[in-house]
């Protein structure tokens, strides 16, 4: 038994609105909570890996493996952690771990993905820099690899998705990822939201009413002085992803927001 799919980022990209319609779904089965941090703990894959500590977290259910039988017997399963985009280690243990799963990948503005993951950072009580130090001090706070303060406070190194879509693509072929954009599923979330079941190959959701946003409140918006930082920052790599993508990010790109 393997799961079918992940959901495996960006953080503060729409990943927890997405895993509230994809449990709605008769025909998915996800496990008994977000983010099982299965593929990014060290200590699990310092030995032989017990895939057994990843299965256990979702109920028995009728199915059979995919890659053995034409028709599926029962629902798919998969499991949602935006980390795994991220994790430089993660996306090699996936493709060890089932070949053929299916990735899901929520892309956000990273200026406004970088300020959303601060703000989280600041709500938990975790950050007592304000933003634009907190940018400044990140490259001091994230030298060390795969260590918590890399994961916690890597605002901006989270955001330069070319370079963490080209490890995906070292490991999976393309039409096995499902790269959506955040504001796409944000404005038109029906029709983004059949096009992720039409991957998946489950039918369509409908009758199911809209997620009340899990929103951290906001203690101040963004200034433009900070917008500008992060803009000059991510200037190159918005038309790097553009040119990979074939998106037309000119919403990103846009400083008078």
């Amino acid at each position: 038994m393997r799961l079918d799919f992940i959901v495996a980022g960006a953080q503060k990209s729409g990943t927890t609105a997405l895993h509230y319609f994809l449990k709605k779904h008769p025909q998915i089965a996800l496990p008994d909570r977000q983010e099982l941090h299965f593929f990014d703990d060290a200590e699990i894959f310092s030995g032989p890996v017990d895939y057994e500590l990843l299965h256990r977290h979702f109920r028995p259910i009728g199915r059979v493996l995919s890659w053995l039988l034409p028709v599926r017997l029962g629902p798919i399963s998969g499991e949602v952690t935006p980390s795994y985009l991220y994790w430089r280690p993660a996306m090699e243990r996936i493709r060890n771990y089932n070949p053929l799963i299916k990735l899901m990948i929520l892309l956000r503005n990273p200026i406004d993905r970088a300020f959303a993951h601060w703000n989280m950072q600041r709500f938990k009580g975790r950050e007592p820099l304000d933003f634009l130090d907190a940018l400044k001090e990140e490259p001091r706070r994230i030298a060390q690899p795969l260590t918590i303060e890399s994961r916690r406070f890597a605002y901006v190194d989270r955001g330069f998705y070319s370079e963490q879509l080209e490890r995906v693509f070292q490991f999976f072929p393309r039409e096995q990822v499902r790269i959506v954009k955040f504001e796409d599923f944000r404005d038109r979330k029906q029709e983004t939201l059949d096009g992720i079941f039409e991957f998946l190959g489950v039918k369509p959701l409908r009758g199911v009413r809209d997620k009340d946003r899990n929103v951290v409140p906001y203690e101040r918006a963004m200034t433009p002085e900070e917008r500008k930082y992060l803009s000059t920052i991510f200037a190159v790599e918005i038309a790097k992803l553009e040119q990979m993508l074939g998106w037309d990010c000119s919403d990103w790109k846009a400083s008078d927001k």
